[in-house]
């Protein structure tokens, strides 16, 4: 009965989709078309969405692309205008994100504006010298080749190099400095792996995340530099995400929500050892402002939240609990540094000064247990009269942190090329 209502409704419409297959062929094309048109138009914003160093790729993405420069954000108004300028152009020149360039100039010199020995004259004590710290002698070896100041005509095997056309190749000159690390950076393969190449500047994991730190800072828009896998043989952990690629939180309170979600406003903010905000904080007291914004106070330093809080085992962690570790001065019953968990092996994090609030990993960082103010632990109360400016006892910078910006960190493992 089925086949014979179909064969009889086919056979009274067949007159009619005769007459109308012309018009479905046309139809047809022009949809084609349609699509077709739709693709082209889509290609050059999957382009833009990939410049460069993909913004979504991950914390252990690789490059996708090597067209374009980030744009500039308003946290580089700090930087010098001639150190910005040669940064944008060197970096547009050699195919190296600016931004990472400008990292490893605030890192190293605070982009010229330090005065410690070897950034203008001289060199500090590995043989580091000029605003970006290339090697000269000693311990850093001669990467920058020949005299730190010689004529352009002069071959030698190094990045020394005359950048802005004057005659000279000089350590100190920011332009040629700047090529310099450019160079440098492009043979440790930037353009495939840019934290692999950054570790090569400098044999420190924590450099690493803090060029990354300052190179996201810096750059405007959805743009966002991929920090590629590190090598394996440095085994310490810190995977980083800047403020704007927040992995998803599934808070279990809203009271959680609310304190995770004050600490993700503060990314990107300084640390300040003592700081209980608005502008910075110190680790406590970025934990302490956090569940004070969600109604709950907590104590003031990471000694005092580890000993009046609930404990709680690893395997029972959740987003809101938070993680301790010894510190510069602590101990294993004394902790001196804090974060905030917000899952996936994850914490917001005020680190050490020179390292904007950041999203950190605390996997394989020697965490010494976890707390969950949030639980109505012991010394969890509401209406404490704590003042936010109160910075007794703050918790001090913990061990192996990035300097103030400037301050010139130890080139002493720096690869030689």
């Amino acid at each position: 009965m089925t086949n014979k209502l179909l064969i009889r409704t086919e056979t009274r419409q067949s007159t009619a989709r005769q007459q109308r297959a012309p018009r479905i062929l046309v139809l047809g094309i022009i949809g084609l078309f349609a699509i077709v048109g739709l693709g082209l138009l889509a290609v050059p914003l999957m382009i833009g969405a990939n410049a460069f160093f993909a913004a979504n790729a991950g914390c252990s993405g690789q490059q996708t692309g090597t067209a374009g420069q980030p744009p500039v954000s308003a946290n580089a108004k700090g930087i010098p205008a001639n150190y910005l300028f040669w940064y944008k152009k060197v970096g547009q020149q050699y195919g190296v994100p600016w931004t990472i360039l400008a990292g490893i100039g605030t890192v190293e010199s605070n982009n010229g504006q330090t005065t410690l020995p070897g950034v203008h004259s001289g060199q500090n004590g590995f043989g580091a010298a000029g605003p970006m710290q290339i090697g000269i002698e000693g311990a850093s070896g001669n990467t920058w080749g020949g005299a730190p100041i010689h004529p352009a005509s002069q071959v030698v095997a190094g990045v020394a190099t005359d950048e802005d056309g004057d005659g000279i190749a000089n350590v100190y000159d920011p332009a040629d400095a700047i090529a310099g690390a450019a160079k440098y950076l492009l043979q440790a393969n930037v353009q495939a792996n840019p934290s692999a190449a950054i570790f090569a500047y400098n044999h420190l994991q924590s450099y690493v995340q803090s060029v990354l730190m300052y190179a996201g800072r810096y750059a405007g828009g959805n743009f966002s530099v991929v920090s590629a896998q590190l090598p394996s043989a440095n085994t310490v952990a810190g995977c980083v995400q800047t403020a704007g690629s927040v992995p998803a939180v599934q808070a279990p309170t809203q009271t959680v929500a609310a304190a995770i979600s004050f600490a993700e406003q503060q990314l990107g903010k300084p640390y300040l050892w003592g700081g209980t905000g608005p502008d910075a904080f110190d680790c406590s007291g970025l934990v302490m402002m956090a569940y004070r914004a969600a109604g709950i106070n907590i104590a003031r330093t990471a000694a005092d939240q580890w000993a009046t809080e609930t404990k709680v085992p690893a395997s029972q962690v959740q987003p809101g609990d938070l993680v301790f570790f010894v510190g510069a001065d602590g101990t294993v019953t004394h902790p001196g540094h804090v974060g905030l968990v917000i899952g996936g092996g994850k914490m917001i994090e005020a680190y050490a000064t020179g390292f904007p609030i950041r999203v950190a990993s605390y996997a394989n960082r020697g965490a010494i247990g976890f707390t969950e103010p949030w639980a109505g632990a012991k010394g969890t109360t509401r209406g404490a009269t704590t003042s936010p400016g109160n910075t007794s006892s703050p918790s001090a910078p913990p061990a192996g942190g990035i300097p103030t910006p400037g301050t010139a960190i130890s080139p002493s493992s720096r690869a030689s090329h």
